[in-house]
C-alpha cells in the first residue's frame, strides 16, 4: 500500500481522532487493571470472564486490519468469492469452540499453550513448539505494527513511522497497566465500533447506489466478479481457511483466553465470536462491488474500502473507516502483546531462567517484556523509515503459514489422541516448517501452510501408528507449577 496523493481524510482530524481514541483506551487500562495483583490476575484476568466480554474479544482479535482493508480488496480482485473465501477464517474460531473447552476441563490451572506442550509431550517438543510460536507472533506484530503506519499514512498522509509509533505505544501502555483485563475491556468497545461501522458504510452503499445499478454495471464491465468458478478465487478460498485454522489452533492468543473464560464459557464464547465475525469480511467487502458503478479510479486495490467510503459518504465515510480501521489495528496489536509477553514469561523466563520464580516477579517480568516486545517490534518495523509496500505486509504474514500450519496436527492430536507420539509431534513441526518454508521461496506463499500442514500431518500419523506413547489425561491438571522445566515429561507409558 502506498500513501494517495490526496489522503480521504484531513491530517488535523486525523490527529484529532488519534488523541481522542489514544487517551480513551489508556484510561481504560488503568482502570481495567487496577485490580491485577499477581501474574495470574494480569495474565488470566482472573479466570472467570463472562460470555459477553468473552465473546467480544474473540471477535475483535480476529478483525485486524486485514479484515477491514484487505476484504475490499479481495472482492474487488476475486470477487463473490474473495469476500466470501476470506468470511471462512471464521472457521478456525468455530473449530476451536470445542477445543477451548477441553483445555479449560484438562488444564483448569494452565497459562499458556507451551504448558500444555510441555505436559503433554515433553522438554525437546515443548522447546521446538515455542521456536515456531514465537516466529509466528513476532511476524504477526511486526506486520500489525507496519499496517498502523501504513494505514494512518494512506489515509490522512500522516508519516509512516510517525503513525506507527503511535498506534503500537498506545497499545504498550494500556497493555501494560491493565494486561488481559484491559485487552478485553477495550475489545469489547472496539468489537461495537466495528461492527457498527462497518454496517453502517455497507448500508449507506447499498441506499446511495442500489443493489440494482451495482448488480448492472458489474455485469457490464467485471462479470468474472460474480463468477462461482473463478479458479483463482477457488484456490484462495482453500488456502485461506487453513492459514487461519493454524494461526489460531497454535497461538497463545486463544489459549490464553480458554484459560481465563469462565467454566462452561469457552465453547459458546469462539462459537459465538465465529459466528460474529462471519459477517464482517462479507459486508466489508462488499463495498468494493459498487466501484464500477461509482466510476471510481482505484489506484491501490486495497484502498478500495475507504475510496468508495469517501465517495458514497464524503467526510463522514473518511472519518468512519478510520475509526474502524484504528479499533482493528488496537484489538489485535493489544492481544498479541499480551498473549506474547504471557508466553515469554512463562515459558522463556520462568521455564529456563527462574523455574521458582514467585507470582510477583513474574508480573513484574511480564511488563518488562511487553516493553521490550513493544521496543522491539518498532525496530524491525521501522528500520526503513520509508513506506513499506503492500507485498512486503502480505509477504511477511504469509511466510508464518508454513510454520502455523505444521501446529496444527500436533496440537490436535496432543487433545484428543492419548497414544500421540512427542517425537512424532517435534519431527512434524521441524519437517512441516522446514518443507513448507522451502516451498514459499520454491513455488509461491500461495502454498507453504498446504505443504506444511501435509507434512506435518503424515509425519504425525506415522509416528504415532509406528510408535505410540500411552498418556494420562490427569497429568494435564496436575501441573507442579514451581517444578524445573525437565519436569513432567510424559515419555513413561502410563
Amino acid at each position: 500500500m502506498t500513501a494517495l496523493e490526496d489522503p480521504i481524510l484531513p491530517t488535523s482530524v486525523a490527529w484529532g481522532l488519534l488523541a481522542a481514541f489514544s487517551v480513551l483506551w489508556v484510561a481504560l487500562g488503568a482502570w481495567l487493571g487496577r485490580r491485577n495483583y499477581t501474574a495470574a490476575d494480569h495474565m488470566l484476568a482472573g479466570r472467570n470472564v463472562g460470555l459477553a466480554l468473552a465473546s467480544a474479544t474473540a471477535m475483535a482479535t480476529w478483525v485486524t486490519a486485514n479484515t477491514t482493508m484487505t476484504a475490499p480488496q479481495l472482492a474487488l480482485e476475486l470477487g463473490v468469492w474473495g469476500m466470501l473465501g476470506y468470511s471462512l477464517g471464521a472457521l478456525g474460531l468455530i473449530l476451536f469452540a470445542p477445543m477451548a473447552r477441553r483445555i479449560r476441563e484438562l488444564m483448569p490451572h494452565g497459562f499458556t499453550s507451551g504448558d500444555f506442550i510441555r505436559l503433554r509431550y515433553g522438554t525437546f517438543t515443548w522447546r521446538v513448539f515455542l521456536g515456531v510460536s514465537l516466529i509466528y507472533a513476532f511476524g504477526w506484530l511486526i506486520s500489525m505494527a507496519m499496517a498502523g503506519g501504513v494505514l494512518i499514512n494512506a489515509l490522512a498522509g500522516i508519516d509512516y513511522r510517525v503513525g506507527m509509533t503511535v498506534i503500537l505505544t498506545v497499545c504498550v501502555i494500556y497493555t501494560l497497566l491493565g494486561g488481559l483485563r484491559a485487552v478485553i475491556g477495550t475489545d469489547f468497545i472496539q468489537t461495537v465500533i466495528i461492527i457498527g461501522g462497518a454496517a453502517f458504510l455497507a448500508w449507506m452503499t447499498i441506499d446511495r447506489v442500489g443493489f440494482e445499478a451495482i448488480h448492472f454495471d458489474l455485469m457490464e464491465e467485471r462479470p468474472e466478479l460474480l463468477s462461482l468458478l473463478f479458479p483463482a478465487a477457488i484456490m484462495f478460498l482453500f488456502n485461506n481457511l487453513l492459514f487461519g485454522v493454524g494461526e489460531i489452533f497454535h497461538s497463545n492468543v486463544w489459549w490464553s483466553r480458554a484459560f481465563a473464560f469462565g467454566r462452561n464459557v469457552g465453547f459458546r464464547a469462539y462459537l459465538l465470536g465465529g459466528l460474529l465475525w462471519l459477517p464482517i469480511p462479507i459486508v466489508a467487502g462488499f463495498v468494493a462491488l459498487a466501484t464500477p458503478a461509482l466510476g471510481i479510479n482505484v489506484p491501490a486495490a486495497d484502498m478500495v474500502g475507504p475510496l468508495v467510503a469517501a465517495e458514497v459518504l464524503g467526510l463522514t465515510g473518511a472519518i468512519v473507516v478510520f475509526i474502524v480501521v484504528f479499533a482493528a489495528l488496537a484489538s489485535s496489536l493489544d492481544s498479541l502483546l499480551a498473549a506474547t509477553s504471557d508466553l515469554v514469561t512463562r515459558d522463556i523466563y520462568r521455564g529456563h531462567i527462574h523455574p521458582r520464580a514467585s507470582q510477583q516477579t513474574q508480573l513484574r517480568a511480564t511488563k518488562v517484556i511487553v516493553v521490550l516486545l513493544g521496543l522491539l517490534t518498532w525496530l524491525a518495523a521501522s528500520y526503513r523509515g520509508e513506506v513499506p509496500v503492500v507485498g512486503s505486509l502480505a509477504e511477511l504474514l504469509y511466510f508464518t503459514g508454513a510454520f502455523v500450519a505444521s501446529a496444527i496436527w500436533p496440537i490436535v492430536a496432543g487433545l484428543y489422541w492419548r497414544r500421540a507420539n512427542p517425537q512424532a509431534a517435534a519431527w512434524a513441526m521441524l519437517l512441516g516448517s522446514g518443507l513448507g518454508l522451502a516451498s514459499y521461496f520454491m513455488i509461491g506463499w500461495y502454498v507453504a501452510a498446504l505443504v506444511g500442514a501435509a507434512v506435518s500431518l503424515v509425519v504425525m500419523v506415522a509416528g504415532t501408528w509406528l510408535f505410540p506413547r500411552p498418556f494420562d489425561w490427569d497429568r494435564l491438571a496436575h501441573d507442579d507449577r514451581d517444578a524445573s522445566p525437565g519436569r513432567g515429561n510424559p515419555e513413561v507409558a502410563t
